[in-house]
């Protein structure tokens, strides 16, 4: 959020940092907030009295985002009228706004897309969210059934692919989505890793202490600690602005590498506090399926991530 409605304006590392600690306690709150930290961000691209009316009462608002397009909008005078369904819509339970992307007629050629924010109201939620983890994000379906949407409640998610912003300036609202990657996902389950390994840890005490199950305590701490340099860099790489093609892959490809090293941690780490790690009590089993569940986002995915860039990851960045 910009600094001039209370917003810091601060650095990926800075987020990063916050979300990877709230993680340690609980996965999905660190969900929910780096989600929520992001969706401003992204709201940052409103005109300026858009900006006005989602923070001009209180910088406090917290804001969910459907970033997939599963809406229509037509233009009406003075803005548009909105109708849609946008599943997986993360902490829209407590959440003030909503930020949705659909499509709207082109003048001359395919529909264009572009993001409409919601006030709490204009929607309904229908209550599908029953994942085995990550429980506590409500990410529930969103459904919008022919509310009209002012003008400056509005933008074209190009300025949000490409970082152009016509409202703000702050280094942090002039990033290309690609930049960022899957940080946004990856962060939580990184603290939520880390919340793992001292709950096992926790486990191996006393006459509990056995040398096979402290070995595979040490091979997971060591993939938890590879993952939360990779997800770091890429936050450095943000704030650097270093946005050629080959970092932006390898940006891509470290957040599904990572995903991947903490899917492999959270089960040495099962396999090391045996079966009294799986008690409904323990907070391990918990981590783990909040590990499971994260992991299977979309974004964290190499479908979706680094084979798009095939050629930038093998090139590799030059780095100096």
């Amino acid at each position: 959020m910009a600094s001039r409605w209370g917003g810091t304006e601060g650095t990926f590392g800075e987020l990063t940092r916050a979300v990877v600690t709230v993680g340690e306690a609980c996965a999905a709150t660190a969900w929910c907030a780096s989600l929520a930290a992001y969706s401003a961000r992204f709201a940052s691209h409103l005109p300026e009295e858009g900006h006005r009316a989602v923070w001009g009462e209180s910088p406090d608002v917290v804001i969910a985002t459907a970033l997939m397009p599963a809406g229509r909008a037509r233009a009406v005078e003075g803005g548009w009228r909105l109708s849609g369904r946008w599943s997986y819509v993360s902490g829209i339970d407590f959440a003030d706004w909503a930020l949705v992307c659909a499509a709207v007629p082109g003048a001359d050629g395919p529909p264009q897309l572009r993001f409409f924010a919601l006030p709490r109201g204009s929607w309904t939620v229908q209550e599908t969210w029953d994942s085995v983890g990550m429980r506590a994000t409500a990410s529930h379906t969103v459904v919008v059934d022919d509310v009209t949407v002012p003008g400056h409640l509005s933008f074209d998610r190009t300025d949000m692919l490409t970082g152009r912003n016509a409202t703000s300036t702050a280094s942090c609202h002039t990033v290309p989505f690609q930049a960022v990657g899957g940080l946004t996902f990856i962060a939580p389950v990184v603290g939520a890793a880390s919340g793992a390994l001292a709950a096992c840890a926790a486990t191996m005490t006393g006459r509990r202490r056995n040398q096979a199950g402290e070995l595979l305590v040490v091979r997971a701490s060591g993939r938890i600690d590879a993952a939360r340099h990779l997800v770091e860099q890429n936050a450095r790489v943000i704030d650097e602005r270093r946005f050629t093609p080959e970092y932006m892959a390898r940006n891509e490809r470290n957040a599904t590498f990572s995903a991947e090293l903490l899917q492999e941690a959270a089960g040495l780490l099962i396999r090391g506090a045996g079966t009294g790690g799986l008690g409904e009590a323990h907070p391990l089993q918990r981590f783990w399926r909040d590990i499971t569940s994260a992991t299977s986002h979309v974004a964290l995915q190499y479908d979706t991530a680094a084979r798009k860039n095939y050629s930038a990851v093998l090139l590799g960045p030059e780095e100096g």
